[in-house]
């Protein structure tokens, strides 16, 4: 498992930070200034004590106060092991280079969706890819979507199966297809780590509809089958 994960192509992109300066207003030092210091007479009221003097510390301040911080959310499970349940899909292979993956995928989600739009059914579930394979120049694998019941009538390049059962690994990725590369780079690690041994495939569940949602809004459950 650690080669096929590692095999997967690393898209880097140049992340651009903008850096806004702090200005900070800087506040005149006011002072008040106290009497001068004097002898009273002896039947002469007493003088008032001298004025307080006051820092820039001590007055309001008029810079604008900085927003507050976003409400801080908690981390998705990475690494978490649960159990897949089987499920009955229709399924079609296929193979993609990694330039045009994205695009090629979404192509086999269409298929199976207008089969099953077709047919007059409704898909129960997420669909899933299942990568079978995968090298540095591309991949194979199984486009899946979960059914109430099986369709008739499917073309050739459409079957019924059943999606991948048992324990597995459980990793979350948000954000756009291309930046996967870092998402399979931390899951290797943390096998590595955990010196787990995985099975030669890998799935992605899209939690958010891919033919539905903008790419950097994408929302995918990672499962790494164990053995």
């Amino acid at each position: 498992m650690e080669k096929t994960l590692m095999n997967c192509p690393r898209f880097f992109r140049i992340a651009m930070f903008a850096l806004l300066p702090m200005v900070a207003g800087a506040l005149p030092a006011v002072r008040a200034q106290a009497p001068a210091p004097s002898t009273p007479a002896p039947s002469a009221t007493p003088a008032p004590p001298p004025a307080e003097t006051k820092s820039p510390g001590d007055l309001p301040s008029t810079a604008p106060k900085a927003p507050a911080p976003a409400p801080v959310q908690a981390a998705d499970p990475f690494g978490e092991q649960i159990t897949l349940s089987q499920k009955t899909v229709i399924a079609t292979k296929g193979t993609a280079n990694w330039d045009t993956a994205f695009e090629t995928l979404l192509a086999s989600l269409k298929t199976l969706s207008a089969a099953i739009e077709k047919d007059g059914g409704k898909a129960t579930g997420n669909s899933m890819i299942v990568y079978t394979s995968t090298d540095d120049t591309g991949f194979s694998y199984l486009a899946e979507i979960p059914v109430d019941q099986e369709p008739k009538n499917l073309p050739k390049t459409i079957s019924v199966a059943k999606s991948p059962d048992g324990k597995a690994l459980k990793f979350v990725h948000r954000g756009s297809y291309e930046n996967m590369d870092n998402t399979y780079e931390a899951i290797t690690n943390h096998l590595d780590d955990k010196k787990l041994e995985a099975k030669d495939t890998f799935i992605e569940e899209y939690i958010t509809d891919p033919l539905k949602t903008e790419e950097d809004k994408l929302v995918i459950n990672v499962y790494v089958p164990l053995k």
